[in-house]
């Protein structure tokens, strides 16, 4: 492949369909040397290394975001094999074909690659010990991908929402209009990250040709838990009532979920040229449709 061109990216986005992929979707004119192209699973199947390849083979590409996942963490906990065949082995046979065609992966992880028994936040350097299969496959695919590729950047993020999908801030957007009574969760604590702000900041690291490969925190500043952002959802909005929200110290889930994943940004504000906002600053620009829809 020919040196990446300054003024002709080539860019994919996998799990294009997903909240993330539209979020960078709608950042696509504001990068007009940006070749962006976007795929679902229906148009390219990561756990088909064939598929892959014939992609591949038929498409020049410098990066590859890849923003495909199997995301119900719940459900991971009855199909653990239908998590790791996305999150693991599909990112396992992504790597390895990036690495055939050199073309830089940027990879989407979790702060649920973590236990939660820490009660600061998580630097980049902390031993990983996921507590469900959701995480579990997640920590698989990152190590795939260490294993496998030199040029990669992974980024662990946290609690993503926007105005696309479905997600926590959506669903009691919704649910504050039709349910008298919602309880939330106070036993988790970790940060709000408006998927705009992450979209901005991956198509960051491709503008500036960084080769400072490796493992990058990425959320917005602060920390919450779930109870406190659905408050801060319902706060902020004229139409809803935060009379109707209550606490629950404990609630139960399938899943066994960390305690507190609050990520450390400190790595990535030295490294990439960029700034992180405060979550509730973020929320509040969503809410007031600042970004484009």
């Amino acid at each position: 492949m020919s040196p990446k061109e300054e003024n002709n990216i080539r860019v994919l986005v996998t799990g294009g369909d997903g909240q993330l992929g539209k979020c960078i979707k709608v950042l696509e004119k504001d990068y007009p040397t940006l070749n962006l192209s976007f795929t679902s699973s229906k148009d390219l199947d990561i756990t088909n290394k064939k598929n892959i390849a014939e992609f591949f083979k038929n498409n020049s590409l410098d990066y590859v975001i890849n923003c495909a996942a199997y995301t119900n963490v719940e459900q991971a906990e009855k199909e653990p094999d239908k998590a790791y065949l996305v999150n693991a082995e599909g990112v396992k046979k992504l790597a390895e074909i990036c690495k055939k065609y050199d073309a830089t992966l940027i990879h989407i992880s979790t702060d649920y690659v973590f236990d939660g028994y820490k009660n600061t936040p998580y630097i980049e350097e902390d031993v990983p010990n996921p507590i469900n299969e959701y995480g579990k496959s997640k920590l698989k695919g990152e190590q795939y991908i260490q294993d496998i590729l030199g040029e990669h950047f992974i980024i662990r993020t946290s609690w993503l929402y926007s105005q696309f999908g479905k997600n926590f801030y959506k669903t009691i957007l919704q649910k504050s209009t039709t349910e008298e009574k919602l309880t939330i969760t106070t036993s988790e604590t970790g940060t709000p990250t408006n998927a705009n702000d992450l979209a901005k900041f991956i198509i960051n690291i491709i503008k500036s040709a960084s080769s400072k490969y490796g493992i990058y925190n990425y959320s917005n500043l602060g920390e919450s838990t779930w109870y406190s952002f659905a408050y801060e959802i319902v706060r902020i909005s004229d139409k809803l009532d935060t009379r109707n929200l209550e606490k629950a110290d404990n609630y139960f889930t399938l899943a066994e979920r960390p305690t507190y994943s609050v990520l450390n940004k400190e790595k990535t504000l030295k490294t990439f040229p960029t700034s992180i906002e405060n979550w509730k600053n973020s929320l509040s620009k969503l809410q007031n449709k600042m970004y484009d829809e």
